[in-house]
C-alpha cells in the first residue's frame, strides 16, 4: 500500500492525504481549489518553492497566482528562460544579459557577434528583424508546452557543465558560493541557473512582450494589477540614462556580477573599490551642486526618493557642496506642512494616510515660498505630532540672496506640490538605490531588495522595529511610491544613484542576524529566507572599511553627519 502523508492547505483550510512524493502541483488538483488565476507558485511551511517540488513529509502549504510578489517573480523567471533559450536557438554564440528593470520591464542587453572578413569579431547591432524573430521563436516555444525540468547535482558538475556551454558568469558565481549542490534548469536541451523557482511547463507563459529598446530589447510582462494585460509602457530616459551610466563605470571596473564583486574581495581589493565607489558617489554630487550654482535664480532645491533611498544624507552632502559654491543651503522639513490630524485624507481601510499629498498645507506651504521669494521673513509652522496640530513654531526665516531652500520628501517632485510658484526658481532631483549589480547575466539584482535591506537595518536601529514588521509593512510602502513618487520621477532635473557597487558586501554582516530572528511560523519568514538566501551568495566585507561620510552610514550608524 502506498505511504500518505497529511497536508494542509491555508487556501481554505482543508486538509488532505496525498501519496507520498506528490508535487505541489498535483496536490493541487487533488484540492479542488478555485482560484481566479491559476497558481504559479507555492508556499511549503512559509518557504517559497516551485509547483514541481515535491512533498516527503506533513506539510502546511498555500498557493499563489501571478498577482503575488513571489508569482510574478517566478513568472518572469520563466520568461527570462524562454528569452535565452531562444536567443541560443537562433543565434548560438549570442550573449544575453537580463539587466535592468525599465519602463514596466527589463531591459535585455543581447550581444550578436560577427566574424570581420580580417578574421576579428565584434559586434553588430540589433535590428527589428532579430526582435522580430526572436519574439516568434519565443512564441513557438511558448505554444509547444515544453516542460520545464528541475534538477539537483553538485556544485562541482555544474560549474562543468555550465564552462563548457561559456557561462563565464554562471561558473564565477558558483565558484564563489561555496555549496555543495546546486539547483539547475533544463527546457529541450537548453540548461541555466536561476535564483529562485520556475514554472512548471512553458504554456504557462500566456502573455509577453518584446520591443527593441535603444541599443537592445525591452522584456515585458503582465500588470501585477491586472494580469491580463501588459503593463504600460512608460519612457524612462533619464533613469535609462543613469543606469547605463553606471554600467560604463562597471565595464571599466570590470566588474558587473555578484560573482565578480567576490572575486574582488577575495583578492583584497575591497579597500580600493570602496574608495573609487565613494569618490564617484561624491564627484556625482559636486556634479550637481555645480549644476544648480550654473542656474542662476534658483532658490528652492526638491529631492524626492522611495524609502530608504538615502535622501537625507543625500541632502546633507548636496549642502556641503553647494557651500563650496558659495551657495547657503537652508533646510526645510514637509513634516512640519503636515494639515491637523482630523484633516488628513484616509485610505480604503478608514486608517489616515499620512504619505497622501493633501496630508500636507498646500496652500500655506506654496504661500510662505513665495514670500520667501520675494524676500520677506515667514514664521515656520510646527507639526506637534502627538496631538496631531499644526501651529506656529516661533521661528522666524529670512531667504539671503545666496541662499537655496532645501526641502527632501516623498512629495517632492509631484508638480501640484510647487503648483503655486515660479518653475525657473525650482532645481528637482530624483535619488534612488539603483542596483546596477547582477548575480550572473541571467539573474538580475532587483533594486527593492536593496532598500528593504537598507530598511530593514534602520528600523532595527534607530526604531526598534524588527525585520518581521518592516518586511509586513513592505508592500504597502511599496503601494505609496507607486502611487506618489514613481510617476513624477522622469520630472528631475538630475537622477542621483545612491546605491554603490559593494554595498550588499557591507550590509550582509548587519542584515543577516535580523532577518535570522524571524520566525518560520509567520507570514513574513518567506520574504526573510529569500533574501537570506541571496545574500549567501556575497561575500562579506568589514563595516569599519566605509567612511563616516558614506551614504550608507545613515543606515548602518557611525556617520559623522547629524540625524
Amino acid at each position: 500500500m502506498d505511504k500518505t502523508i497529511a497536508i494542509r492547505c491555508k487556501n481554505n483550510g482543508q486538509t488532505v492525504d496525498v501519496p507520498m512524493g506528490s508535487t505541489l502541483k498535483e496536490v493541487y488538483d487533488l484540492l479542488g481549489l478555485q482560484m481566479q488565476n491559476d497558481p504559479v507558485i507555492a508556499k511549503v511551511n512559509n518557504k517559497v518553492e516551485g509547483l514541481n517540488y515535491r512533498l516527503y513529509k506533513p506539510k502546511d502549504v498555500e498557493f499563489f497566482d501571478i498577482t503575488s510578489s513571489s508569482g510574478i517573480r517566478t513568472y518572469t523567471r520563466s520568461l527570462f528562460f524562454v528569452l535565452c533559450k531562444a536567443a541560443h536557438d537562433l543565434w548560438k554564440d549570442c550573449r544575453v544579459a537580463i539587466d535592468i528593470p525599465i519602463s514596466n520591464g527589463y531591459y535585455v542587453d543581447l550581444q550578436l557577434p560577427v566574424v570581420t572578413n580580417e578574421g576579428k569579431e565584434q559586434l553588430r547591432p540589433v535590428t527589428l528583424d532579430d526582435v522580430g524573430q526572436l519574439r516568434r521563436r519565443m512564441k513557438e516555444i511558448i505554444d509547444a508546452a515544453l516542460p520545464i525540468h528541475r534538477h539537483e547535482t553538485t556544485t562541482e558538475e555544474a560549474i562543468r557543465m555550465f564552462s563548457e556551454s561559456g557561462s563565464s558568469s554562471k561558473v564565477k558565481l558558483l565558484q564563489s558560493q561555496g555549496s555543495l549542490y546546486t539547483t539547475y534548469y533544463s527546457l529541450d536541451g537548453y540548461l541555466d541557473y536561476y535564483y529562485g523557482a520556475l514554472l512548471t511547463n512553458t504554456s504557462q507563459l500566456y502573455l509577453f512582450g518584446l520591443e527593441k529598446y535603444y541599443d537592445g530589447l525591452l522584456l515585458r510582462i503582465p500588470s501585477a494589477q491586472n494580469p491580463q494585460e501588459l503593463g504600460e509602457l512608460v519612457m524612462q530616459d533619464k533613469m535609462f540614462g543613469i543606469f547605463k551610466e553606471h554600467h560604463r563605470w562597471q565595464d571599466i571596473l570590470r566588474l558587473r556580477t555578484v560573482g565578480d564583486l567576490n572575486d574582488v574581495i577575495a583578492k583584497g581589493y575591497s579597500s580600493q573599490l570602496i574608495q573609487i565607489s565613494e569618490a564617484l558617489q561624491e564627484k556625482k554630487i559636486a556634479q550637481i551642486a555645480d549644476d544648480i550654482a550654473r542656474r542662476k535664480g534658483i532658490r528652492l532645491v526638491l529631492i524626492a526618493g522611495p524609502s530608504s533611498s538615502g535622501k537625507t544624507t543625500t541632502c546633507k552632502r548636496l549642502s556641503v557642496q553647494l557651500g563650496v559654491n558659495a551657495i547657503m543651503p537652508i533646510n526645510i522639513s514637509l513634516d512640519d506642512y503636515f494639515v491637523d490630524r482630523d484633516k488628513t485624507p484616509r485610505d480604503a481601510s478608514g486608517d489616515y494616510d499620512f504619505e497622501h499629498l493633501h496630508a500636507l498645507n498646500l496652500e500655506l506651504f506654496n504661500q510662505q515660498l513665495n514670500a520667501l521669494f520675494r524676500g520677506e521673513e515667514v514664521e515656520l509652522p510646527r507639526y506637534d505630532f502627538p496631538t496631531g496640530k499644526s501651529m506656529m513654531s516661533g521661528k522666524k526665516l529670512h531667504l539671503p540672496a545666496n541662499a537655496v531652500l532645501v526641502v527632501e520628501g516623498i512629495h517632492a517632485l509631484n508638480p501640484e506640490l510647487t503648483a503655486q510658484m515660479p518653475q525657473d526658481c525650482i532645481y528637482r532631483i530624483y535619488a534612488s538605490a539603483l542596483t546596477t549589480l547582477l548575480l550572473d547575466n541571467h539573474n538580475y539584482v532587483p533594486t527593492t531588495d536593496n532598500r528593504l535591506l537598507r530598511r530593514i537595518i534602520r528600523d532595527h536601529k534607530y526604531r526598534a522595529v524588527s525585520a518581521q514588521e518592516t518586511i509586513r509593512r513592505w508592500p504597502s510602502v511599496r503601494a505609496g511610491e507607486s502611487r506618489w513618487i514613481f510617476p513624477y520621477q522622469e520630472h528631475a532635473d538630475a537622477m542621483f544613484n545612491t546605491a554603490m557597487l559593494f554595498e550588499l558586501a557591507v550590509i550582509k554582516r548587519q542584515a543577516e542576524p535580523l532577518l535570522e530572528q524571524v520566525p518560520e511560523s509567520c507570514p513574513e519568514y518567506a520574504e526573510a529566507y529569500r533574501l537570506l538566501k541571496f545574500l549567501r551568495y556575497i561575500r562579506p566585507i568589514p563595516e569599519d572599511q566605509i567612511p563616516p561620510t558614506s551614504l550608507l552610514r545613515e543606515f548602518l550608524g557611525g556617520s559623522s553627519f547629524k540625524y
